[in-house]
């Protein structure tokens, strides 16, 4: 096997094995997650916005929505939507 595509092999692997422990990082947060009961009895309060952050496609040909959501572009910076929500409001992201 010549040296150059040895290196792009072990290139490859290292970089699928960082994702891999970026991810768990990610999972290991402590972000607060919820059932769909308990988003059903926090609908419609003022202090709730519920935020609907899939991807545009996957937006566009859905069926269901939930009633009053907002939707915000997740592939924008959120510094350019952040700031249009209140500190005070409980955010509910959804993706599915």
């Amino acid at each position: 096997m010549e040296k150059g595509r040895l290196w792009a092999i072990a290139a490859l692997g290292l970089s699928l094995a960082l994702m891999g422990c970026l991810q768990n990082v990610a999972l290991d947060t402590k972000v607060p997650r919820m059932t769909k009961e308990e988003l059903k009895s926090m609908l419609g309060r003022p202090d709730v916005v519920v935020v609907d952050v899939r991807l545009n496609e996957e937006w566009k040909k859905s069926e269901w929505k939930i009633k009053d959501a907002v939707r915000e572009d997740p592939e924008k910076d959120i510094k350019t939507w952040a700031d249009k929500y209140s500190k005070d409001k409980t955010l509910v992201f959804y993706c599915s």
